[in-house]
Protein backbone atom coordinates (compact mmCIF):
# COMPACT_ATOMS: atom_id res chain seq x y z
CA UNK A 1 0.00 0.00 0.00
CA UNK A 2 2.83 2.42 0.83
CA UNK A 3 5.28 1.20 -1.80
CA UNK A 4 5.47 4.60 -3.57
CA UNK A 5 5.92 6.49 -0.28
CA UNK A 6 8.73 4.15 0.76
CA UNK A 7 10.42 4.70 -2.62
CA UNK A 8 10.18 8.50 -2.23
CA UNK A 9 11.34 8.41 1.38
CA UNK A 10 14.38 6.35 0.33
CA UNK A 11 15.15 8.85 -2.45
CA UNK A 12 15.11 11.53 0.24
CA UNK A 13 17.46 9.42 2.42
CA UNK A 14 19.92 9.28 -0.49
CA UNK A 15 19.62 13.04 -1.01
CA UNK A 16 20.15 13.78 2.68
CA UNK A 17 23.12 11.41 2.98
CA UNK A 18 24.74 13.09 -0.03
CA UNK A 19 24.19 16.46 1.63
CA UNK A 20 25.76 15.24 4.89
CA UNK A 21 28.87 14.09 3.05
CA UNK A 22 29.14 17.25 0.93
CA UNK A 23 28.58 19.66 3.82
CA UNK A 24 31.07 17.86 6.05
CA UNK A 25 33.61 18.10 3.23
CA UNK A 26 32.92 21.84 3.05
CA UNK A 27 33.19 22.08 6.83
CA UNK A 28 36.64 20.43 6.84
CA UNK A 29 37.97 22.77 4.17
CA UNK A 30 36.48 25.96 5.61
CA UNK A 31 37.90 25.03 8.99
CA UNK A 32 41.31 24.36 7.45
CA UNK A 33 41.24 27.76 5.73
CA UNK A 34 40.35 29.49 9.01
CA UNK A 35 36.77 30.37 8.06
CA UNK A 36 35.28 29.48 11.41
CA UNK A 37 31.77 30.85 10.89
CA UNK A 38 31.26 29.14 7.56
CA UNK A 39 32.81 25.92 8.86
CA UNK A 40 30.32 25.97 11.72
CA UNK A 41 27.41 26.66 9.39
CA UNK A 42 28.30 23.70 7.17
CA UNK A 43 28.78 21.43 10.19
CA UNK A 44 25.43 22.42 11.76
CA UNK A 45 23.67 21.90 8.45
CA UNK A 46 25.24 18.46 8.05
CA UNK A 47 24.02 17.51 11.52
CA UNK A 48 20.49 18.66 10.64
CA UNK A 49 20.64 16.60 7.46
CA UNK A 50 21.65 13.56 9.57
CA UNK A 51 18.57 14.18 11.71
CA UNK A 52 16.50 14.23 8.53
CA UNK A 53 17.89 10.80 7.62
CA UNK A 54 16.81 9.48 11.00
CA UNK A 55 13.30 10.91 10.62
CA UNK A 56 12.96 9.46 7.14
CA UNK A 57 14.32 6.08 8.21
CA UNK A 58 11.87 5.87 11.10
CA UNK A 59 8.97 6.54 8.71
CA UNK A 60 10.23 3.95 6.19
CA UNK A 61 10.45 1.30 8.87
CA UNK A 62 7.04 2.27 10.26
CA UNK A 63 5.56 1.76 6.78
CA UNK A 64 7.14 -1.71 6.61
CA UNK A 65 9.97 -0.85 4.26
CA UNK A 66 13.73 -1.12 4.47
CA UNK A 67 16.06 1.86 4.59
CA UNK A 68 18.41 2.10 1.62
CA UNK A 69 21.61 3.71 2.94
CA UNK A 70 22.99 4.86 -0.39
CA UNK A 71 23.92 8.33 -1.54
CA UNK A 72 22.56 9.96 -4.64
CA UNK A 73 25.85 11.66 -5.58
CA UNK A 74 29.53 11.51 -4.72
CA UNK A 75 31.26 14.36 -2.93
CA UNK A 76 32.39 17.16 -5.22
CA UNK A 77 35.94 18.35 -4.48
CA UNK A 78 35.09 22.03 -4.10
CA UNK A 79 37.38 24.13 -1.90
CA UNK A 80 36.52 27.67 -3.01
CA UNK A 81 34.05 29.26 -0.57
CA UNK A 82 31.99 31.02 -3.25
CA UNK A 83 31.62 27.73 -5.12
CA UNK A 84 30.68 25.93 -1.89
CA UNK A 85 27.91 28.42 -1.19
CA UNK A 86 26.65 28.27 -4.78
CA UNK A 87 26.59 24.49 -4.64
CA UNK A 88 24.81 24.53 -1.28
CA UNK A 89 22.17 26.89 -2.67
CA UNK A 90 21.58 24.62 -5.67
CA UNK A 91 21.41 21.51 -3.48
CA UNK A 92 18.85 23.09 -1.18
CA UNK A 93 16.77 24.40 -4.10
CA UNK A 94 16.69 20.90 -5.58
CA UNK A 95 15.63 19.38 -2.28
CA UNK A 96 12.85 21.95 -1.83
CA UNK A 97 11.56 21.25 -5.34
CA UNK A 98 11.67 17.46 -4.89
CA UNK A 99 10.20 17.42 -1.38
CA UNK A 100 7.30 19.64 -2.43
CA UNK A 101 6.51 17.27 -5.31
CA UNK A 102 6.90 14.22 -3.12
CA UNK A 103 4.64 15.68 -0.39
CA UNK A 104 1.94 16.10 -3.02
CA UNK A 105 2.49 12.59 -4.34
CA UNK A 106 2.22 11.12 -0.83
CA UNK A 107 -0.97 13.09 -0.30
CA UNK A 108 -2.41 11.73 -3.56
CA UNK A 109 -1.65 8.22 -2.26
CA UNK A 110 -3.44 8.84 1.07
CA UNK A 111 -0.21 8.98 3.12
CA UNK A 112 -0.55 12.16 5.14
CA UNK A 113 2.19 11.10 7.58
CA UNK A 114 4.86 11.07 4.89
CA UNK A 115 3.37 14.22 3.37
CA UNK A 116 3.86 16.03 6.70
CA UNK A 117 7.45 14.82 6.91
CA UNK A 118 8.22 16.16 3.43
CA UNK A 119 6.54 19.48 4.27
CA UNK A 120 8.69 19.79 7.40
CA UNK A 121 11.79 19.02 5.37
CA UNK A 122 10.84 21.77 2.91
CA UNK A 123 10.82 24.26 5.78
CA UNK A 124 14.29 23.16 6.92
CA UNK A 125 15.76 23.14 3.42
CA UNK A 126 14.37 26.61 2.71
CA UNK A 127 16.07 27.84 5.88
CA UNK A 128 19.36 26.26 4.76
CA UNK A 129 18.95 27.90 1.37
CA UNK A 130 18.38 31.27 3.05
CA UNK A 131 21.48 30.87 5.22
CA UNK A 132 23.68 30.05 2.23
CA UNK A 133 22.12 32.84 0.20
CA UNK A 134 22.85 35.34 3.00
CA UNK A 135 26.46 34.17 3.21
CA UNK A 136 26.82 34.41 -0.56
CA UNK A 137 25.43 37.96 -0.46
CA UNK A 138 27.92 38.89 2.30
CA UNK A 139 30.77 37.46 0.26
CA UNK A 140 29.68 39.37 -2.84
CA UNK A 141 29.22 42.60 -0.89
CA UNK A 142 32.40 42.49 1.21
CA UNK A 143 34.62 40.23 -0.89
CA UNK A 144 37.78 38.76 0.61
CA UNK A 145 37.47 41.10 3.59
CA UNK A 146 34.50 39.01 4.76
CA UNK A 147 36.62 35.85 4.76
CA UNK A 148 39.60 37.64 6.29
CA UNK A 149 37.48 38.74 9.25
CA UNK A 150 36.49 35.14 9.88
CA UNK A 151 40.10 34.02 9.73
CA UNK A 152 41.20 36.77 12.12
CA UNK A 153 38.42 35.87 14.56
CA UNK A 154 39.53 32.23 14.56
CA UNK A 155 43.15 33.25 15.16
CA UNK A 156 42.12 35.48 18.07
CA UNK A 157 40.12 32.65 19.63
CA UNK A 158 43.01 30.22 19.26
CA UNK A 159 45.48 32.72 20.74
CA UNK A 160 43.16 33.28 23.70
CA UNK A 161 42.77 29.50 24.08
CA UNK A 162 39.01 29.78 23.50
CA UNK A 163 37.26 26.92 21.81
CA UNK A 164 36.40 27.41 18.16
CA UNK A 165 33.37 25.92 16.48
Amino acid sequence: MYKKSIELLNKAVADELSAVHQYMYFHFHCDDQGFELLAGLFMRTAIEEMQHVELLAERIIFLGGDVEMITSESVKKVQDVAEMLEMGIKMEQGSVRDYNLWANECSANADSGSKKIFEGLVDDEERHYDQYDNEQNNLERFGDRYLALQSIEMSKNMAANRPTE
